[in-house]
Parts: C-alpha cells; sequence; structure tokens
C-alpha cells in the first residue's frame, strides 16, 4: 500500500509538470493541450512505477530466476506510444511542403521523459526539464516571431 501511495505521488508530480507544459500548448491553441501533456506525463510515470510493482511482486515466486525485469523495456514502451501519438499530431498541408504539430509532437515527448524522470523519483531533474521547455516554447515562440517580423 506503501508503494502504491508514493508512486500515485510521483504519477501526480508528473501530471503537475507535464501540466505547466500543456498551459503553454493551450495558450497557443496547439491540438494537444492541457489535458494531453498531463495525461501523458502522468502515464509515463505510472508505466514506470509498475517496474518497481512488478519486479516486487516477482521476488518471492519459486520461478523467479526465470523473469528478468527490465525498466529500460518500460521506457521504450513509453517512447514507442509517446511516438504514436505524437505521430497524429503532424500534419502535412496537402497544398504546400508546411508540416505543422511538430512542435506539439516534440513537447509530448518531454512531458513523457518528465513522466519518466517523475517516475524514477527524479524531482529536480524533472523540475528543471519542465522550466527548460517553458522557457524553450514560450521565450522562443517570441524570438521566432520577432525574426520573422524583421525579415
Amino acid at each position: 500500500m506503501e508503494q502504491d501511495l508514493w508512486i500515485l505521488l510521483r504519477v501526480a508530480a508528473a501530471m503537475l509538470l507535464g501540466g505547466v507544459l500543456g498551459i503553454e500548448r493551450e495558450m497557443g491553441r496547439h491540438t494537444a493541450g492541457l489535458r494531453t501533456h498531463m495525461l501523458i506525463s502522468g502515464a509515463a510515470s505510472l508505466i514506470v512505477g509498475l517496474g518497481d510493482v512488478i519486479a516486487s511482486h516477482f521476488v518471492n515466486e519459486p520461478y523467479r530466476e526465470l523473469l528478468r525485469v527490465d525498466p529500460v523495456r518500460l521506457i521504450e514502451a513509453v517512447v514507442a506510444a509517446v511516438g504514436f501519438v505524437g505521430a497524429g499530431a503532424i500534419l502535412r498541408s496537402s497544398r504546400s511542403d508546411q508540416v505543422r504539430g511538430l512542435t506539439t509532437a516534440s513537447s509530448l515527448l518531454m512531458a513523457a521523459a518528465i513522466g519518466i524522470a517523475t517516475g524514477l523519483g527524479n524531482y529536480v531533474l524533472a523540475f528543471g526539464a519542465s522550466l527548460l521547455c517553458v522557457i524553450v516554447l514560450g521565450v522562443f515562440r517570441w524570438v521566432e516571431r520577432r525574426l520573422v517580423k524583421s525579415r
């Protein structure tokens, strides 16, 4: 029970930090916003946390030597799933070569990475990455707009 509560705390923290990215995306009226980023970050954290649950569940089983718990596989599964969701956010115009949604797909991947970091209990790393993402998404959007206006 205590392990479950710690995992839920990590999921909540991941959702909060993923929500920071989502708010920035929401303000820009992008397809994947607050809830999407929160859910992806929380899901990544939960999946990583379940790695601990799986390992402790099978520790006393007689066939425990036959099982290998590989947390890297859980992370690979998160990245693959987010790649699928991110691909849905990327759109290519049929009339031009313009591609939209790459930044949103990238922010979803970052939300998953933040969730993984939080799921592993690396809160400082997750918070720092969230802060850096908001800087990249917000500040550099402003810089891009200024550059386009000056052309």
